[in-house]
């Protein structure tokens, strides 16, 4: 009866058993009230209410308030089958599973977890420190709150356990040490006096402030207006969430006796303005309910008498008779009550809606939004007041370095490679600069675009020689050990390395390849000149040749003398002929048309072959064909070959993965230890290759891109990213960032300044045949169709005589048709050009005998 939420509790239980039989005045069996007070422990309750079970033989047992104090008085209804209706004790473990005689005319308080979340998915807040008692009510409803608030991508980095008992001092001093941490949102889990001692407390420390932001759950919010005077001015801008009380006349009905009968200064500081409360509700409705169960039970007339006796004994205690049939009569009371529709589900009342406030000033607490039924935060106010007095956007909740102090960025330690950390152009001046690490340049290009201002402090990881402190993975374990707020630099986004910290998206693409000595790969065979045109080539060349040949001979040897002879001539002619057209040097004259017309094509043929036939092979008798030593990783591993890497990096790891014998890695700095390991080679204390991420090796190729060359596979990375601690909030505003920063030109010469060499093809150079497709396709159907142009000339005119020759044989048909087509044909133009007139024909038979003319013709 000391505390506000007690006192509350009993003057409402007053009002509501007034209230309801002045309602219901036909009602025979009545409440009667039986007050005892609980004190302030497990002790006095347990006093208080086997006194009234055992010498004032209650019925039901109203306002166990304390949650440790409800779970004892619920075993002991159930010992004695009397329901224990409780409006106050609201933790989630409390429930009718295990305490059947167990009601709760309240909510849950894990039930307004949902609310919390929504209105921390609407601000965006990632992180928040948890503010609660010490005691079952405190502690009992955080991991619901943890858990929806990481239904929003919301983390608990810290908790604030605060005792009843704790002073003033503590309460400061526990406060305080979160001055150092990031997160600037509080979620206050608390009863109404100390919740109102830490609340006066951190206004006074400072803390209700600019970029705070402050959240009550409902057993606090819902007595605002019960707050002294100065401690709710000091709380401007504090956001509270509670269940929603609909407005009905019941309700405003209640509240005008409420406020002319309550008039307790212990309680209420701000009596004018101090509206019923959720706990005035909830008791209202409780009273009514059981009110309602007692007047549809038959009581018996013969419970014993109330004694005088003061000695108390739990063995004594007996069992209710009328016990059962009163828990299922209220489990199934319903009405309409000042909360709304009363009715109970597993011993508790149903889901509510819920609402937030907004604490104005020190007379004026405001709704500024619901909760919807999607579970999202709906806003209904135009402004709302944050901590300090602003009315613009939501504090980001959290900031960048607390305390005032900078963010200790850590930077690696490099001393090669230089070209790729410092050349680039300036985003501002436009200029080329060397006076800041690339790497730097990108975080602070970066940090320029976000919308508030993170102060920090570059601190180089090295030792007292100026050296690497460590590798990489130590360097990013430091943001882990809290050492470092922040890593920026060369940093590989890796899997095993996001267990400890967050990285942002990649600012620049990497991955790890291989770069080997290469060497000339000019040819010094005697068959070199066969190489510039490819087998295929070469053989469709030749086919294509002694092709253009063949439908030439046939074309012209019926009409052209050059065609003719013994067959050993005339095979010898093709071939003459169609090698002589490689070289334009053919000196058989064309008679035919459609021969001439293959020839043409096919010296068109010849012309483009020769053309890319000198081309290419001068290329490889001049030009430098530089080739790897080194294909793949698997011929380093075969031949055990030593192998090179960056110092300090994680390449180590992965060539070790992939096989590589952990013996034969050797670290280096820069690139003229690449150069100068890549060049002794492996049997003479170098290695055979160097593996490293692309970045580097173009930087290093960029140098020595005659001696070197970039082969085999790309093993993927997730590229170079910042380093930030698990969970912080400034990582997806960086990385939102880091698109813009990537898609500007500037970015983009970073890879511009460094180039590659490429490795070529062995059979790069080689003409083949799909080059030259669609020569041969011209050639080869011309001179086909210029053979079946001849071959039906040829044919049709003795298509008569053939027909009637041997009718039955095939062989004799070939063999005359071979036959006629080896004679003469005396009606071609070129033999009529050829023969003498008729008058010197004549003239020349006097001189010399007909029989040596006879011979002469038949000779040619």
């Amino acid at each position: 009866m000391g505390s506000c939420v007690g006192q509350i509790s009993w003057k409402s239980f007053s009002i509501a058993k007034n209230d309801f039989y002045a309602t219901h005045p036909n009602y025979t069996t009545r409440l009667v009230l039986v007050k005892k007070d609980s004190k302030e422990d497990v002790l006095g309750a347990t006093s208080a209410a086997v006194h009234l079970l055992e010498h004032e033989h209650v019925q039901a047992v109203l306002g166990p308030q304390r949650s440790f104090q409800a779970k004892f008085i619920a075993e002991l209804g159930n010992k004695a089958r009397v329901p224990v209706i409780s409006t106050s004790a609201r933790i989630p473990s409390l429930s009718s599973a295990q305490t059947p005689y167990f009601i709760r005319a309240a909510l849950s308080t894990s039930l307004q977890a949902r609310a919390i979340a929504a209105l921390f998915s609407a601000y965006n807040w990632r992180e928040a420190i948890v503010v609660y008692e010490d005691t079952d009510f405190g502690y009992s409803a955080i991991p619901y709150f943890v858990d929806a608030l990481q239904g929003v991508e919301a983390q608990v980095p810290y908790r604030i356990k605060i005792p009843l008992s704790a002073s003033n001092d503590q309460i400061v001093r526990d406060l305080n040490k979160t001055t150092d941490m990031r997160t600037r949102v509080f979620l206050v889990h608390m009863t109404f006096s100390i919740g109102s001692r830490l609340f006066s407390n951190a206004a006074k420390a400072g803390m209700i402030s600019e970029g705070y932001v402050w959240i009550a759950t409902d057993a606090l919010a819902s007595l605002f207006g019960y707050m002294d005077e100065r401690v709710l001015k000091s709380m401007r801008g504090v956001l509270g969430v509670k269940p929603h009380m609909p407005d009905t006349k019941s309700l405003s009905a209640f509240e005008s006796k409420w406020k002319t009968s309550f008039r307790n200064r212990s309680c209420s500081y701000n009596v004018d303005v101090a509206d019923p409360s959720l706990f005035a509700i909830w008791a209202y409705d409780a009273v009514w309910a059981l009110a309602t169960a007692v007047g549809h039970v038959r009581v018996s007339d013969q419970q014993p008498p109330p004694t005088n006796a003061s000695s108390i004994s739990l063995d004594k205690l007996g069992s209710s008779l009328i016990g059962p049939k009163l828990l299922q009569s209220i489990l199934n009371t319903t009405f309409d009550g000042l909360f709304g529709k009363f009715s109970l589900v597993d011993g508790q009342l149903k889901t509510a809606r819920f609402e937030f406030i907004n604490v104005l000033g020190s007379n004026n607490v405001t709704t500024i939004g619901f909760l919807t039924r999607e579970n999202k935060f709906k806003n209904t106010s135009s402004e709302v007041v944050w901590p300090g007095g602003s009315k613009g956007g939501a504090p980001k909740g959290w900031e960048a370095a607390p305390g005032g102090r900078k963010l200790r960025i850590g930077v690696p330690v490099r001393h090669g490679f230089m070209e790729l950390l410092k050349n680039y152009t300036d985003p501002t001046t436009k200029q080329s600069s060397r006076d800041i690490e690339v790497f730097k340049a990108v975080f602070q290009s970066v940090l320029a675009r976000l919308d508030y201002s993170v102060p920090y402090e570059y601190v180089v990881y090295e030792n007292k020689s100026n050296m690497s402190n460590g590798t990489y993975n130590e360097l990013i374990y430091q943001v882990y050990l809290k050492v470092f707020d922040a890593v920026v630099g060369d940093t590989t986004i890796l899997a095993n390395r996001s267990q400890y910290v967050d990285f942002t998206l990649p600012y620049m693409g990497a991955g790890v390849s291989m770069v080997v000595p290469i060497t000339d790969g000019r040819s010094k065979s005697t068959l070199t000149f066969l190489k510039p045109l490819s087998p295929g080539l070469w053989a469709a060349s030749g086919a294509f040749l002694v092709f253009t040949g063949f439908v030439v001979w046939v074309i012209e040897h019926r009409i052209n003398n050059e065609f003719r002879g013994l067959p050993p001539h005339q095979l010898g002619v093709v071939f003459y002929f169609a090698f002589s057209t490689l070289v334009y040097s053919h000196g058989q004259r064309l008679v035919s048309n459609l021969s001439r017309l293959v020839v043409i094509i096919w010296l068109f043929v010849v012309l483009i072959l020769q053309s890319s036939y000198t081309a290419s092979l001068t290329s490889m008798l001049t030009v430098q064909q530089l080739e790897p030593t080194v294909t793949s990783i698997d011929q380093l591993i075969k031949k055990n070959d030593s192998v090179g890497y960056l110092k300090n990096s994680f390449v180590r790891d992965l060539l070790i993965r992939t096989g590589v014998d952990e013996s034969r890695l050797k670290p280096y700095n820069s690139p003229e230890e690449y150069a100068e390991a890549l060049s002794k080679g492996s049997v003479n204390g170098g290695v055979a290759a160097i593996f490293d991420e692309m970045p580097y090796l173009r930087v290093f190729l960029s140098k020595y891109c005659n001696k070197f060359a970039m082969v085999g596979p790309t093993y993927r990375s997730g590229g170079f990213g910042f380093v930030f601690p698990k969970g912080s909030p400034i990582v997806p505003d960086v990385s939102r960032a880091i698109l813009n920063v990537t898609e500007e030109d500037w970015m983009q010469s970073l890879y511009d300044n460094h180039t590659t060499c490429a490795v070529r093809d062995k059979e790069a150079n080689s003409l083949n045949f799909g080059r030259f497709r669609g020569l041969f396709l011209l050639t080869g159907v011309t001179s086909t169709m210029a053979l079946i142009i001849f071959v039906v000339g040829f044919l049709y005119p003795h298509r008569h005589a053939f027909s009637a020759l041997h009718r039955g044989s095939f062989a004799r048909r070939f063999h005359d048709i071979v036959k006629e087509f080896d004679q003469k044909d005396p009606s071609s133009h070129a033999f009529r050009k050829a023969e003498p007139p008729r008058e010197l024909v004549r003239r020349s038979s006097r001189v010399y005998p007909e029989s040596n003319m006879t011979s002469g013709v038949q000779d040619m």
